[in-house]
Order: structure tokens, then sequence, then C-alpha cells
């Protein structure tokens, strides 16, 4: 669907579920080096735009396909991973697999996506049974009861670029802030349509054009459906989501985890946030036995709740039915996907063409049955080999990392011994779970898209449910091993690697280990670093919320993020935009710490010898362009506007930029005072 639920402040990329390669031509290498030598710009001077100067020859004719909002070193990675995934559910029905197995699942949940006849005779029939229980709303208690029971699991707040869900609220859980040792329900907020809540508020010109966008696509999703009034109810549905919008808590405060510490019983609902009838709600969510849900955004749930009281049930209703018919647009017939897609994809990310009906099946059905699928991938395209060689790789920066603890002259020993206890704690999962999810209870038909999407999501949310009050699993997973993702998990303190991010030109198990150390290298020491950076520091060994630095230590720390806020604050994005270096100060912290960590990672791997030189690069050369082409990559105007509103990571351009504060850098490439990115020694921000 469009909201693209990016499980990512602390993955290494921007919004991949939908972002995306990388068509250079081959370097002509006398070895296999892992850099593209032929995508350089050596006209540029790597000390003025090392960006540029590592990929310009490349973005000269790149062309973002018609399909994608960008194009880029991780769209490389994420269509061969399509693909490969294509194959394995498009042949999941070889053999004729028994009724119920999960390759019987893959293949009637993709037959039915891609059956536009059946779903084009259904038309609009699928979502009767929900639009009628709306109508059929008389009162509060109906209205708190229907909102109950579409409450649904949402992403990990802590690693998410924004969590916003069309349903009022969200379910998150995990193991408790201050109690590790058990599982309990967090709620968020919710209610909008739109990406945030600065879409309906931002008095920018492009956000006012957007909105105004907006409106009419609901208009025209309401005459499509036949709705009687569809000018009317828009405007009724926008003005109640501006509200909400206003209600909600913005990007930042939603990332502080000290303002998200909030355990309330269910007395302290009725009476922080009135307006709701919150026992109705929790009972029809399934939520009615936990004696206390942390509270993650405390004035957005006494606002949203207030809205429930004040504003009239026919905008409730309107709200709902809105909203209901917009989740299910992509599934039912033509004109109602292609609506969805024009305001979503079109307007809000600026790409010209809907993705043909075979990739958005594949990506349904990745998401869908993400661990079904996942077993079929990593047995054909992971070998043990790789694997090894990643924990061996994973290995070599943890070690590189606990070396810097012992040398970093401003740590005091305190908070030296409690970062290397977090450090030989740390749980890193590799390519795939231990574990596999089990599909036996979810239902899915030959003939239902929608209904088996729905049903899919009502499972996942019983998996989620299922957990509460239980001992916390810390090597569950987060992600499907065929994402093209990472991920850092604060309150495990645990890191994923999926399967999917191990292949080249990220890890390439031929290539030079300066281009591993500097492309997968930097991403694993990125999401290692993410358990010591802003909210890293806030989570013990044990994932209990608790800071572990001394006051002078937090000072260093403190004033060195400061530095680099103000750093990433000069970057312009767009004529007159900006970088927030503020909301985007975690994942910068992790970029400028994981480098680092690789490129020491990369020199104890040399054993004390020196690095070869290559293709007349030297190893630190290789080592830096391999991070360079990494974060190769370019964006459509109107997708680069929405995530700087929503992301909580910087463009890529800028992250590429991120070698300025290394020492090394310098001499690599001959950088001198006057260049544009040089800063002077006493600039540079050093963490790790």
């Amino acid at each position: 669907m469009h909201h693209s639920h990016w499980l990512l402040a602390t993955a290494i990329a921007a919004g991949l579920c939908g972002t995306p390669a990388w068509a250079a031509a081959p370097a002509t290498a006398s070895s296999n080096i892992g850099i593209d030598l032929a995508g350089v710009d050596h006209a540029v001077k790597p000390g003025d735009n090392f960006f540029d100067y590592a990929n310009g020859t490349w973005l000269k004719t790149a062309q973002i396909p018609a399909d994608r909002s960008s194009t880029g070193t991780f769209l490389k990675i994420f269509e061969l991973t399509e693909q490969h995934t294509a194959d394995l559910i498009r042949n999941a029905n070889a053999g004729h697999p028994a009724a119920g197995s999960n390759a019987r699942k893959i293949a009637d949940y993709y037959a039915a996506y891609m059956d536009e006849a059946a779903i084009a005779r259904n038309g609009m029939a699928p979502l009767k049974p929900e639009l009628a229980a709306i109508d059929a709303i008389k009162s509060k208690g109906d209205l708190a009861r229907m909102l109950g029971s579409r409450l649904r699991a949402d992403v990990d707040p802590i690693n998410s670029t924004h969590f916003h869900t069309e349903h009022l609220f969200g379910l998150f859980v995990t193991q408790g802030l201050e109690d590790p040792s058990h599982t309990i329900a967090y709620l968020l907020q919710g209610g909008l349509a739109m990406p945030s809540r600065d879409y309906y508020l931002s008095t920018e010109p492009h956000m006012a054009e957007a909105r105004a966008k907006y409106r009419a696509y609901v208009v025209a999703l309401l005459k499509q459906a036949g709705h009687a009034q569809p000018e009317q109810t828009a405007d009724t549905v926008i003005a109640l989501e501006t509200k909400i919008a206003k209600a909600q808590e913005t990007l930042i405060d939603s990332q502080d985890v000290h303002k998200a510490n909030n355990l309330w019983t269910a007395a302290d609902f009725a009476k922080k946030a009135p307006g709701l009838d919150w026992a109705t709600y929790f009972k029809a969510a399934g939520l009615a036995g936990q004696k206390t849900i942390d509270v993650w955004q405390p004035h957005a749930t006494t606002g949203l709740a207030a809205l429930v009281g004040s504003e009239p049930l026919a905008a409730w209703k309107d709200l709902l039915a809105f909203h209901t018919l917009d989740a299910a647009a992509p599934l039912l017939p033509k004109a109602f996907a292609d609506l969805h897609f024009d305001f979503y994809g079109h307007t809000l990310q600026g790409t010209p063409e809907q993705q043909p009906r075979w990739k958005r099946a594949v990506g349904a059905t990745n998401t869908d049955l993400g661990d079904a699928v996942g077993q079929l991938y990593v047995a054909k395209y992971f070998p043990a080999s790789s694997k090894t060689e990643v924990q061996q790789l994973v290995k070599n920066l943890i070690a590189a990392f606990n070396d810097r603890l012992d040398t970093l002259a401003w740590m005091t020993p305190a908070t030296r011994a409690k970062a290397k206890e977090k450090l030989a704690t740390l749980k890193v999962g590799v390519g795939y779970p231990g574990t596999w999810r089990s599909y036996a209870a979810l239902d899915i038909r030959p003939d239902d898209p929608l209904g088996n999407h729905q049903r899919a999501v009502k499972h996942e949310y019983e998996h989620q449910l299922a957990k509460l009050g239980k001992p916390v699993d810390r090597s569950e997973w987060w992600m499907t091993p065929q994402t093209v993702n990472a991920v850092n998990l604060p309150l495990q303190n645990a890191l994923n690697f999926p399967a999917a991010i191990l292949q080249a030109p990220f890890f390439d198990p031929r290539a030079d280990a300066a281009a591993n150390y500097g492309a997968i290298g930097a991403i694993i020491g990125h999401e290692i670093s993410h358990s010591f950076d802003n909210t890293g520091a806030d989570f013990d060994a044990q994932g209990k919320l608790e800071n572990w630095w001394t006051p002078a230590d937090l000072a260093h720390f403190e004033a060195a993020g400061k530095a680099l806020v103000k750093q990433f604050d000069q970057y312009q994005a767009l004529p007159g935009l900006h970088v927030n270096g503020e909301q985007t100060l975690g994942e910068n912290i992790a970029d400028v710490s994981g480098l680092t960590i690789a490129w020491v990672a990369y020199h104890k791997s040399l054993g004390g010898k020196p690095a070869p030189v290559i293709d007349g690069l030297t190893g630190d050369q290789r080592f830096f362009l391999a991070f360079g082409q990494a974060w190769r990559s370019k964006i459509r105007d109107a997708a680069q506007r929405q995530r700087l509103a929503t992301d909580v990571h910087a463009p890529a351009q800028f992250r590429a930029l991120t070698v300025r504060n290394l020492d090394a850098w310098y001499p690599a490439f001959n950088v001198k005072q006057g260049e544009k990115l040089y800063l002077a020694p006493t600039q540079r921000v050093k963490i790790w």
C-alpha cells in the first residue's frame, strides 16, 4: 500500500520499499575491485564534492526508471532481488503444492493479485461488509468499538522514519522501556492518509499544492465509489484530518524516547484522554486484559481522544469510509488503483508511471507472506559461505569498535565499561532469522486479493498480540531476508542484516577487501554504532531505558552532535530547502561512526602489511570510493521533498560527504584548505 512503513531510523537507507539502479558501464579493471571506475568524474575535485567525484560520470547518463521515484545503488540490488523473488513466487505452484502449505499460499496470493478480470468483475463487493459496518455506527460507543476493531500492528517507533497510519492509533509490541523482561503494548498516533502532519499544516507552497491535489483525489475516489456527495464529504474528511494533524506530535518529538515512557492504566486513559470510550475501544482491540499500556505520544493521545468526543459522528463515519476505500484502492478495479497511484506515486513522489502489475504483486506477496518467501529466497540465493564471511566481517568490525573504546581519550572508565558490556552482548542476525514465522492460521484464497491482504494484516496483528506478557525474544527479526535494508533494535540490543543487502556492490565475496569494508563494512559499522548514538546511549546492555554515560562524557557527545547538526543544516537539497540536521542527527552520527570503524577494521584486516595499489588506486582511495558509490543516487524533486519532511536520514548525496570528518580521507585524495569540503582538524566530528 502507499504507506511505505520504512523500518529505518536506524537503517541504512531511506524508504527502500519502492526506492531503488545502477546502470553504469562495468569497471574495466584489472581485477574485481568492487568499484565502478567508469562512473568516477575526474573533472570534479574530491575535496569540492566527493559525491560528484565518485559518481559524476554515472550521474550524467543515469535515468530514473519511469515506475520509480529514484535510482541508485540500492535500486540495483532491489531490482535483482525483486527478479529473484518474482521467479520464486511464480514458480511456487510447480509440483502442485498441498493445500495449506506455504508454497500453495504464495501461489494463491500471487494468482489472486494478478487476476485483474476477476477484480474488475467483483467491483466494490469486497468492501461492502466493512462499509456497511461503518454506516451502521449509531453512537459514540459504536464508534469506539469500530476504532478499536481497526487497531493494527505498526512499525517500531524508534526505528521508523514515520509511523503514521490511517487507523486512529497504531500498536507496537516489544519489551517495556524500564522492564526488559516483559513484552508490553505501545500505542502510537495515527489517523492521517497523507505521509505526515506537515502535509496538512505546512505553509510551504509545494505543501499547499499537495493539499489541493489531495482534495481532488479524495473527491475523485469518492465519486468512483458512487458516493452521493463527494465534494462535501471530501471537505469533511480533510477538515477532520487537519484537526488530527494538529493533535499529532512532531517527528523530532516522536523520536525522543524519554517523552515516550508513559505507562497508563485503564483509569489513566479515562482521566488523561477523555472523549473516547477506552474500555470499549480496548475490548474491541483485544487489549482489555492489559494492566498498563505505554502511550508513546501522550499529547497526541489526549488530543485524538478529545476529537472523538467533540467531532460529529457523521464526520467520523465519513473519515472511516474514505480511509477504508483509500487503503483498499490498489486492490480494487483499475480506476481505483490508478487514482491511488496518481496521487501517492505521481503527485507525492513524482513517479510518472505505475509499476507493472507483476511488480506490485511480487511486492505485496513479499510483504504479506514475507517469511514464507524468505525461506525460499535464502535457500536459493544466500549460500552458507556468504553467511560465514559476513559474520566474520561483523566480528572484525565489533573488534575494531572495541579497540576504539580503549583509545578514546575523552571517555571515562565508567562509561567505557558500560559500552564494552553493551558491545559484548550485541546480538547480530546475519541473512535470516533462526525461526520462521508460521502462516498455518492465515487463510489465503486464489480469488480474493483484498481479503487475502486484510487477513494477512490481521494475522500480523494477532501475532503481535500473542507476544504480550511473554518473555522477550531477543533473536526476533524485524525484517524479511529479501529486504534490501538493515536495522538496529535498541530495545533488543540486536542488529538484523537481511540476506538481500549482502550482495554486490555492497558485498562481493570475490571483491577486494577495501571495497567490501567501504560499502557493507560502513553499513554494518553504522548499525553497530546506533547502539551508541543519541538513542543507543539511552539503552543499556539489556535494552533498559537508562542513560549509561557519565555527565562529562554525555557533554562531549552532545557537543559533537551539535557540530554535526550544524554541518548538515548547511546542505541544500533543493533550492531554498535545507536538510534538517536535528531530524537526521542519529543517522548522521551512525554514518560518521560506522565509516570510522570500517576504516579501522579494514586496516586491521591487512595484518600489518601495506594495502596493495590496484588500478592506480591506494587502499584508502578504494575504501572511500566504495563508500561514495554506495550512496549513488538520483531522486525526483517531489520524492526528495517528501523525504525531507518525513525521513530521519539525510539525502544520499550528503551522506556520501561524511568522509570529510575522517582524517585519513584528506591525504588519500590530497584535499587542501580552501576546497569546499575541507574542515580544519578541530572541526572534524569525531565520536568513536
